[in-house]
């Protein structure tokens, strides 16, 4: 890889915090115009932008979808900005090229009825290893958690009064969010056997600990956990995973009464153009709400 791109990587690991897997997705698509680069025998700082046009061209005729354009888009956007900003160069060749008309998609979420399934099953499950999932599903189903930031989390994230998570989000901000009756009765359960999941001689600081080199639960096993989960509790496996949990979080919190900005704080999103994409669970609310209270909704 070129030293700018490292260097570029190296930024965004420590001044804009950017987790381990945004990283690893940055260098993968930094790679792959690399390689695009290298094979018309130049470098990639030295791109301009009809090579950045034919690139995407390229993706195009490949049939690469939108949202796929739009993301590599937006890291070469950003890696040239930092060169330019760095005087690497006398021009960001990025600035003009616009990225491809994405429409509008709207989260995947599951029922309230769903959920309530999932947490049965969960329920269902014997051993210290369903205590666990139980814990698991009241936590992120409470909370809208990302899952990195759940399985992640520290035991010292919980509050003396067990009521409540500070959570380390994006940019290592840390933001405070409630748990639940239920959420907070199954941590209390699940707590009382954590030591079973600790590796021999390894006081772990992690609340989930496990026996993986990463020394908690890894995102992998619980999205497996969660598909083998769906299928006890008669959910088709491909509609549940734990994004899908966030989004039903978020989704259900609105339909229940809940603003955008309230919601925004709790997910940990630094827009509100981010939280705006759950607008459609207001639109059905208020809709519900005209023709249930209006005095000619019946006429």
């Amino acid at each position: 890889m070129s030293s700018q791109v490292d260097i570029f990587i190296e930024m965004m690991a420590a001044e804009r915090g950017a987790s381990r897997n945004t990283l690893a997705a940055y260098l993968r698509d930094l790679k792959d115009f690399e390689i695009f680069m290298l094979r018309r025998s130049r470098n990639i700082e030295s791109a301009d932008s009809k090579n950045i046009q034919d690139y995407f061209a390229q993706l195009k005729i490949k049939g690469r979808k939108p949202a796929t354009h739009a993301r590599k888009l937006s890291v070469l956007k950003g890696f040239y900005q930092f060169l330019y900003a760095e005087r690497q160069r006398d021009e960001d060749p990025s600035d003009k090229i616009d990225g491809p008309r994405m429409g509008r998609s709207l989260p995947k979420y599951l029922s309230v009825n769903e959920v309530e399934l999932l947490l049965e099953a969960a329920r269902e499950q014997s051993g210290n290893s369903g205590v666990r999932l139980v814990a698991l599903l009241e936590v992120i189903y409470a909370t809208g958690l990302r899952v990195s930031e759940l399985v992640s989390l520290p035991l010292a994230a919980i509050s003396s009064d067990r009521k409540m998570l500070l959570v380390r989000g994006k940019g290592n901000k840390e933001r405070m969010v409630p748990l639940t009756a239920p959420a907070i009765q199954a941590m209390a359960d699940y707590l009382k056997l954590r030591s079973n999941f600790l590796r021999k001689g390894d006081p772990s600081l992690y609340l989930f600990p496990s026996r993986a080199k990463e020394g908690h639960l890894t995102r992998a096993s619980f999205a497996l956990l969660l598909k083998d989960l769906a299928i006890h509790a008669g959910i088709e496996p491909s509609r549940v995973s734990p994004h899908v949990l966030r989004h039903s979080f978020a989704s259900h919190m609105l339909a229940n009464g809940a603003d955008l900005r309230t919601l925004q704080k709790l997910l940990g999103h630094e827009d509100i153009s981010t939280t705006q994409i759950y607008t459609h669970i207001l639109e059905d609310r208020l809709r519900d709400l005209v023709l249930r209270s209006h005095p000619l909704s019946e006429i």
